[in-house]
C-alpha cells in the first residue's frame, strides 16, 4: 500500500514546506497566502470568502471566488499528487489534513502539552526542557514572507503571543528551580522589548531579588508604575503589586544575617526552601497557575467599514480605559436590530483591544431569542478553556459559576457573548472581578445589566451603504450605474446584511445590470424572497425580532396583532392615535403596544408620534398580514379599513 509522504509544513519563522526531506518552494505570492491560510486553520474548514480576504487585504475583486480555486489548484500541483490529496474540498471552502507532527506549530502545541503533563506529575525538570523544545522551534517572525497585512494582524499577532506565553512558563519553571541567575539576562532583553507586559516585569523583579539586586528590582517596579500610568492610565496589577510588597518588606529587614540574604544555589544542590520563598509560590502552585491556558477564541471577520469608525473607536476607548467601582465588571453592549453589524462591530473592537487582555479571549454565541444557549451549557466550555479537567467541573450550577469567578477573578481576560436575548443569559457569564472586560451583543438593550455601558448602531447611511456594495460587487459597476445602485441601496434600508445579500447576488450574476435587478427588488410580489443568499436571509433575521416580542398583559393591545394589521394596510409610518382607533382601545395601550414593536425592533423609533417602517419591515408586516388572512377571515385589522 502506498504511503503518504511525509510533509513538515514550518510556520514559525518564514514559511516553507519539506516533502520527503526535499524542500517545496511555493513562489507565487498569492499562492503562499493561500497556504498559510490552510496551514493556520488545519483540520478546519476555511471558507473560499475568508481566504480572499487574506489574499486581497479586504479588498477582493469580482473573480476572487475562482480565482482563490485556481490558486488551490496550482497549490496542489505544487505538493505533487500523495500530499495534494490533503487539501480537501469542503463547503464553504477547503480543508488541509493535517497531523500534529507535520508541522512545527503542531510540534510546539505538543510540546506544550507534555510540559504541563510533567508539571503536574512533579518533574519540573522534564517540563523546563520540553518547553525549551518548544521554544527551540521558532526561527524568525512569523509569516514575515506572507504578503497579506490582513493575515499578518490576525494570525501573526496570535502565534507571537502564544510564543511569549509558553517563554513567561520556562521562566516560572526555572524560577521554581532557583536557577533565577540564569535566566536574568534573558529576561532583561525581554522586558526591554515589551516593557508592559506585567508578567514579564514581575519575573525579572524576582530573578534580580533572588540574585541580591533588590534595588534594581525596586526601581525597575518603580519605572514600569511610571510607564503603566502614563501610557494606559492604570495603575500595575494585584500580581505585580504583591511581587513588589514581598521585596519591599524583605529588603527592609535587617541583613546581619548571612542566611537573611538571596543566594545562587550551587548547580547540583536541590531546591530547598528558603528565606524568600514568599515572594513566589511554591513550584507546583506557580506552574498550575502561570500554566493556566490563554484561550484565543474570536471569530475572524472582514475588514471594518469607515462607516463604523466612530463607533469602533469608542467601543475600543471604552474596553482600554473603562473602569468600574470595585466588585464590578466594565461591560460594553452593542445593540441594534438583527443583520446591522453587531456582531462585526464587536469582534473587530474585540481583535483591536486583544493585546490588552494579557489572559485570553473567550467567547461564545448564545444563539439570540430564537435558540437561546442557556449559562449552564455555556459554562462547562468555559471552564474546561480555562483548565479545569472536565471531571473535575462541578454539577451543580452555583457550584460552576463560582468556580468561574474564582479562575477569572484578578485575570486580564475579554469575554465576548454574541446574541444574548436576556441579561439571564449573560449574568452567570460575568468575569470575576479584576481586569476583565465583558463585550456582549444583542439585539435588546439589556437594560437590566447593571453598569453596562451600551452603545446602539443603526443602518448605515448612503456613503456608507455604497462604501459596502461597492466592496462587493467592485467600484467600477457601482459607477456605472450610480442610480439603479441607489434604487437597490433604498430598498435594502441601509441593513448591512441585506446589502451584502443584494452584493452577492450580483456578483454571483456578472450579467445582470445593477438596473435589471433594482427592477426585481422593487417589483417582486415577495421582496424577501429576492433577498436571499446561500445561507444568508434577511427573512430569519425578521423571524427572531418577531419571536422576541414582548407581549402586553392580557387587557392591552398584542403587538404582534398590530404589526399584522400595519402589514394589511400596507402602512409606512403610524401613530399611536391611529393604532387606538384602529383596535378601539386607549392611546396609552396602543402606544404600549408600539413601544414593544420599537423594542423588538420591527418599527423605527417615533418622531412626533410617528413609527415607521422601512421597505424590509413594511415587506415582512405584508407577510404575516397574507399568512394571517389565510389562517383567519374577519380580523378586526380587516375591518379597520
Amino acid at each position: 500500500m502506498k504511503r503518504t509522504p511525509p510533509l513538515n509544513f514550518l510556520l514559525l519563522g518564514p514559511l516553507s514546506v519539506r516533502l520527503n526531506a526535499c524542500e517545496v518552494h511555493v513562489s507565487a505570492p498569492r499562492q503562499r497566502v493561500v497556504m498559510a491560510a490552510l496551514l493556520l486553520n488545519a483540520n478546519r474548514v476555511i471558507s473560499v470568502d475568508r481566504i480572499a480576504e487574506y489574499v486581497w487585504d479586504g479588498a477582493p475583486p469580482p473573480s476572487a471566488a475562482a480565482t482563490v480555486r485556481t490558486y488551490v489548484m496550482r497549490l496542489r500541483q505544487s505538493l505533487g499528487k500523495c500530499a495534494s490529496a490533503r487539501i480537501l474540498t469542503r463547503a464553504p471552502g477547503y480543508l488541509l489534513e493535517l497531523g500534529e507532527h507535520e508541522s512545527d506549530l503542531g510540534q510546539f502545541t505538543a510540546h506544550r502539552r507534555r510540559a504541563a503533563e510533567l508539571a503536574e506529575r512533579g518533574d519540573l525538570e522534564g517540563s523546563s526542557a520540553e518547553l525549551a523544545g518548544a521554544l527551540a522551534l521558532w526561527r524568525e517572525e512569523p509569516l514575515a514572507d506572507i504578503p497579506s497585512q490582513t493575515l499578518r494582524d490576525v494570525e501573526g499577532r496570535y502565534l507571537q503571543e502564544l510564543r511569549l506565553q509558553t517563554m513567561e512558563l520556562r521562566f516560572d519553571t526555572e524560577l521554581a528551580l532557583l536557577r533565577h541567575a540564569e535566566v536574568v539576562p534573558e529576561l532583561v532583553r525581554l522586558v526591554r522589548k515589551h516593557p508592559l507586559r506585567e508578567a514579564l516585569v514581575g519575573k525579572l523583579m524576582l530573578a534580580l531579588f533572588r540574585s541580591g539586586r533588590q534595588s534594581e528590582a525596586l526601581d525597575l517596579y518603580r519605572r514600569t508604575r511610571v510607564l503603566l500610568v502614563e501610557q494606559l492610565g492604570a495603575e500595575p496589577s494585584a500580581e505585580l503589586r504583591e511581587v513588589h510588597g514581598h521585596i519591599l518588606s524583605a529588603h527592609d529587614r535587617p541583613h546581619d544575617r548571612p542566611h537573611d540574604r538571596p543566594r545562587t544555589p550551587d548547580p547540583l544542590e536541590q531546591p530547598a526552601t528558603s528565606p524568600v520563598v514568599a515572594v513566589a509560590p511554591a513550584p507546583t502552585a506557580a506552574w498550575e497557575r502561570s500554566c493556566w491556558p490563554s484561550p484565543a477564541q474570536l471569530p475572524s471577520v472582514p475588514l471594518p467599514l469607515s462607516a463604523r469608525s466612530g463607533a469602533l473607536a469608542r467601543l475600543q476607548h471604552f474596553l482600554t480605559t473603562g473602569t468600574m467601582p470595585a466588585g464590578m465588571v466594565a461591560t460594553a453592549v452593542v445593540t441594534g436590530r438583527g443583520g446591522v453589524g453587531k456582531s462585526a462591530l464587536a469582534l473587530h473592537a474585540a481583535h483591536a483591544v486583544r493585546g490588552s487582555s494579557a489572559h485570553g479571549q473567550l467567547y461564545a454565541d448564545l444563539g439570540g431569542a430564537a435558540r437561546p444557549l442557556t449559562a449552564r451549557a455555556v459554562l462547562p466550555r468555559f471552564l474546561a478553556d480555562l483548565g479545569v479537567p472536565r471531571d473535575k467541573i462541578p454539577e451543580g450550577e452555583s457550584e460552576r459559576e463560582s468556580l468561574y469567578r474564582s479562575l477569572t477573578a484578578g485575570r486580564r481576560l475579554l469575554v465576548v457573548l454574541d446574541n444574548a436575548s436576556s441579561t439571564a443569559q449573560v449574568r452567570p457569564l460575568i468575569p470575576g472581578s479584576g481586569g476583565s472586560r465583558l463585550l456582549v451583543t444583542s439585539r435588546r438593550r439589556l437594560a437590566d445589566l447593571e453598569g453596562a455601558h451600551t452603545l446602539r448602531i443603526g443602518p448605515l447611511d448612503e456613503a456608507g451603504s455604497l462604501e459596502l456594495l461597492g466592496s462587493i460587487v467592485g467600484p467600477a459597476r457601482i459607477g456605472a450605474e450610480p442610480r439603479a445602485a441607489r434604487s437597490v441601496l433604498t430598498v435594502c434600508a441601509g441593513l448591512p446584511l441585506a446589502i451584502r445579500i443584494a452584493g452577492t447576488r450580483l456578483l454571483e450574476r456578472p450579467h445582470w445590470s445593477i438596473g435589471h435587478f433594482a427592477r426585481r427588488l422593487t417589483e417582486a410580489p415577495r421582496l424577501l424572497d429576492e433577498l436571499c443568499a446561500g445561507d444568508l436571509g434577511v427573512r430569519p433575521c425578521l423571524d427572531a425580532d418577531h419571536a422576541g416580542l414582548r407581549r402586553t398583559t392580557p387587557a392591552g393591545v398584542d403587538p404582534a396583532e398590530v404589526f399584522t394589521a400595519l402589514g394589511a394596510a400596507g402602512a409606512c409610518s403610524v401613530s399611536s392615535s391611529r393604532v387606538a382607533v384602529m383596535f378601539g382601545c386607549s392611546a396609552a395601550q396602543a402606544e404600549e403596544a408600539l413601544d414593544a414593536l420599537v423594542e423588538a425592533n420591527l418599527l423605527g423609533a417615533p418622531a412626533e408620534d410617528s413609527y415607521r417602517l422601512d421597505p424590509l419591515l413594511r415587506a415582512y408586516a405584508r407577510e404575516r398580514a397574507q399568512a394571517a388572512a389565510v389562517e383567519q377571515h374577519g380580523h378586526p385589522y380587516m375591518r379597520a379599513g
